[in-house]
């Protein structure tokens, strides 16, 4: 329903965009000033305006996909130039009004240099934006617990998420990223949700893709929860469907999981080794296939033995109090991104209490990863995809 009533704004902003587009390029190109010059290029912008509309009503294939990709690059790149105009239209109206002699700014020349900069700009945030998506970093973590573990001094846990396996993510993303997590040598690998992009059928070669998962080594296994995105629903510029329906997984994601050797924790946790917890918590907003209401951070660790380390793992960072009042040492959590793209990078902190990184709540920590993969624009502006080794400290009280 809210992409239907932002339709007319997205119209309108692409109106807007062709119009300041023509005025620069008939400020150059004299030739570009009848309109029958003009049907090209707007045939050029119509066809990526609907690109987005046209990929979700059409059916599974290999045209389906490269429309799907083709909507999400001009949706970032749309981001980009409506930034770039919006704010040069801001610009030449302080210059040309507010200030002595603007007359000055107001002139053709001075407006070819305007539009020029702001092509550059465009250019230069989207071209970065797709490399800067497919570069993983390694960010590092040390925390220390103060419990008491036998025969363990530390314990390395690497946390990934948002994998956003689809038309975006495939497996030449997820060799990197089992590259450099085998690199860190951990004792234990989670992935905190989203795992998947919505659509099943949008993963590509699923079986290489699980191949390949199934090369991460460590010692105690690889354990992941479901997030907001492991569910099979029809999305449009980000926006959900069929409200009503029940959201579930796809049951050919759960198997996915098995044959990549990836052990699901819906609603449950596990005493590993005898050592220490690891509870996987349901999606806050969509709790997935057998739960209505997910279990409170009370219920949680009320059946656990409370000398041992508690670790959590929950898609969305929320109920970080609860979760330290419970008992919990340690939230390990993704879904945000840290706004995947400017200026969203800038205004994700309004949303979240840890948008993304760490932070001690009492005893507990709580760190937040920006994740591997992306959602919507094949695009990551002032942000990084990354994977987060965590070293766990354990000294006595």
């Amino acid at each position: 329903m809210i992409a239907i009533l932002l339709a007319p704004v997205y119209l309108l902003a692409n109106y807007y965009l062709l119009c300041r587009v023509m005025g620069w390029v008939k400020a150059w190109f004299p030739f570009f000033r009848t309109v029958r010059h003009w049907a090209l290029p707007v045939a050029v912008q119509a066809f990526l305006v609907c690109s987005i509309v046209i990929a979700f009503f059409l059916p599974e294939g290999g045209f389906r996909r490269a429309m799907k990709l083709v909507g999400n690059y001009w949706l970032g790149v749309l981001l980009y130039i409506l930034l770039a105009v919006i704010a040069a239209d801001l610009l030449r109206l302080l210059l040309g009004h507010a200030l002595p002699f603007s007359h000055i700014f107001v002139t053709t020349r001075m407006y070819r240099a305007a539009g020029c900069v702001c092509a550059f700009a465009i250019l230069a945030a989207s071209v970065w934006g797709v490399i800067n998506a497919r570069i993983i970093h390694v960010t590092p973590y040390e925390v220390t617990v103060s419990k008491t573990v036998e025969g363990m001094e530390e314990l390395k846990v690497m946390l990934v998420a948002d994998l956003h396996l689809g038309y975006n993510i495939g497996e030449k993303q997820m060799r990197q990223m089992v590259e450099k997590i085998n690199e860190q040598d951990a004792d234990l690998v989670v992935i905190a949700g989203d795992i998947f992009d919505n659509e099943w059928e949008a993963v590509d070669k699923p079986e290489t893709i699980s191949a390949t998962l199934r090369g991460i080594r460590s010692k105690y296994g690889v354990y992941a929860c479901y997030g907001n995105h492991d569910i099979e629903e029809p999305v449009l510029a980000g926006f959900t469907f069929r409200q009503s329906e029940k959201k579930e997984s796809d049951p050919r994601m759960d198997e996915f999981l098995k044959e990549a050797n990836i052990t699901l924790l819906h609603e449950e946790g596990l005493l590993i080794d005898g050592r220490f917890y690891l509870y996987g918590r349901p999606d806050a907003h969509r709790p997935g296939r057998g739960i209505e209401t997910r279990r409170t951070p009370e219920e949680i660790t009320a059946g656990m033995d409370k000398s041992k380390p508690i670790l959590v793992l929950d898609h969305q960072p929320k109920e970080l109090q609860e979760l330290a009042q419970a008992g919990v040492d340690l939230d390990l959590c993704g879904h945000t991104h840290d706004g995947q793209m400017f200026p969203g990078n800038l205004t994700i902190g309004l949303m979240w209490e840890n948008a993304c990184g760490y932070l001690r709540k009492g005893q507990m920590h709580n760190i937040v990863t920006s994740g591997v993969g992306v959602f919507g624009p094949d695009m990551r502006v002032g942000t990084k995809a990354e994977i987060c080794p965590i070293t766990i400290h354990f000294t006595s009280r």
